[in-house]
């Protein structure tokens, strides 16, 4: 028995691959230098001096891996790769090219190839480059085991999450569904509020009927109330016509109110009277009229503080606050990022036709990262990372530059001694490093950070006090 020979017995004995291995070269010495070299990592190896002789294999045994040099008598290297894409999709093949042909071997990767080596190369290039094919398989492996637990159990509704903190909020949303009391939606920015909602409302009976979304941070308080309340033609300068308001149109569904505490306090007034009464009047008009709605409301302010300080109606707080759920913020839910990944890698792959996979090193930066920006910017990171990414595999190079500078930052400096940075200074660099680099665009940083402006705007204010 050869060294190597001994080496791939050893290895098969520690259970190390058990992936077959099709070698097709019609050189006999390189076909069985590679062969004892895949053999060496565990690999059940398989070798074939043509391209009709590889399509023999493959007809009888099932092929992970090949090998494949791209001047073949007969059929070429272009001509078996498509073969092998045709009729062995799963198979990861990595071309061999002479050192004056590398550009065929750049073609085969645009048509599917995973990689390529030159000729000649040395037996430990080849090993490091099927060690490489071994984790992206494994990678790939434990990525479909992922997407089935994803469409197998995504949680509850359309969230995303399998933690014992997300098993909590279920049960939770479960009541809350089959209730028609007010609902308060706690939590930072980018946890997901609105899908909670979302979930509340058609996980219940009413899922028939409307579900209107309102962002009382993004719209002028006059346009708020026409909004909600209606008005009447006349009722001021352009209303030519009268218009039904929201809380009217959503006649027996949920109209979720979200950035709730932006309302201002004149409007939570208005809103208490309409919860209680079950009627609203319309802008310009002396008449009341009634409804049949449910009111879910969001915020990521505290909002015991903004009663203290006098910014929100303590008696319309008391009224929402029937029922209160408190979404945990990504970073006490780490478990859940890599299904959360993998779920919005698979929709990427649909839109994009392009399946992609986490290196190693990529997931365990993101799962060290704190997320500020929550599953929001967990998803637009992982969109450019997409974007960035120049093969399937998106590497730790790819993920947004801001992830990684607020990361460091939160390293500790061995040269001066400081310590870990709590989570609200981490924060609060990585908003003003976007600022600043953004030369004062706040809009596009905003955007960039996956916050909303007008919380951008209110940390911009606290700074600015803390100064």
């Amino acid at each position: 028995m050869s060294t190597a020979q001994a080496l791939g017995t050893a290895a098969q004995m520690e259970g190390a691959n058990f992936l077959n291995l099709l070698v097709v070269d019609d050189e006999r010495s390189i076909r069985e230098a590679c062969r004892d070299v895949a053999q060496s990592l565990g690999f059940n190896t398989f070798v074939a001096d043509s391209a009709e002789h590889a399509y023999k294999v493959m007809d009888t045994n099932p092929v992970d891996v090949v090998l494949l040099d791209m001047k073949l008598p007969g059929a070429g290297g272009l001509e078996a790769l498509h073969f092998i894409r045709e009729h062995r999709p799963d198979a990861v093949v990595v071309v061999v090219t002479g050192f004056g042909t590398v550009q065929s071997a750049v073609q085969a990767m645009k048509y599917g190839a995973y990689d390529y080596v030159t000729k000649p190369f040395s037996l430990d290039e080849l090993k490091l480059l099927l060690d490489r094919v071994t984790d992206h398989l494994k990678l790939r492996s434990e990525n479909r085991i992922l997407r089935e637990r994803v469409k197998s159990k995504q949680g509850f509704g359309s969230i995303i999450g399998r933690s014992p903190e997300m098993e909590k909020l279920y049960r939770i949303v479960a009541k809350a569904a089959y209730s028609n009391h007010p609902v308060l939606i706690l939590g930072e920015s980018g946890t997901g509020k609105e899908l909670v909602a979302r979930s509340i409302h058609f996980s219940g009976p009413h899922r028939d009927k409307p579900f209107i979304p309102v962002d009382c941070g993004s719209l002028l308080p006059t346009l708020i109330e026409s909004e909600l309340f209606r008005y009447v033609k006349g009722a001021f300068t352009g209303a030519a016509r009268s218009k039904e308001g929201l809380l009217t149109v959503a006649d027996g569904g949920t109209v979720f109110l979200d950035e709730v505490a932006e309302l201002p306090v004149d409007l939570q007034a208005k809103l208490l009277r309409a919860i209680q009464e079950k009627e609203v009047r319309a802008v310009g008009s002396t008449r009341n009229t009634p409804i049949d709605v449910r009111i879910l409301a969001a915020t990521n302010r505290d909002l015991e503080t903004a009663v203290a300080e006098g910014n929100f109606r303590r008696d319309l707080y008391f009224r929402l606050n029937v029922l209160t759920l408190r979404l945990p913020p990504l970073r006490e839910r780490r478990q859940d990022i890599p299904l959360l990944a993998h779920h919005f890698l698979e929709r990427m792959a649909r839109s994009t036709h392009t399946e992609r996979t986490l290196s190693d090193d990529a997931m365990k930066l993101m799962l060290a990262y704190d997320w500020p920006g929550n599953v929001r910017e967990l998803e637009n990171c992982l969109e450019r990372a997409c974007a960035l990414s120049s093969g399937p595999l998106i590497h730790v190079a790819d993920l947004p530059s801001p992830l990684q500078h607020a990361l460091n930052q939160a390293v500790p400096q061995e040269e001066d001694g400081n310590k870990i940075m709590p989570m609200e200074a981490v924060e609060k660099q990585a908003i003003l490093t976007a600022i600043e680099q953004l030369n004062g665009d706040k809009l596009l940083a905003a955007k960039l950070l996956n916050i909303g402006k007008t919380t951008l705007y209110r940390k911009l204010k606290e700074y600015a006090s803390q100064n």
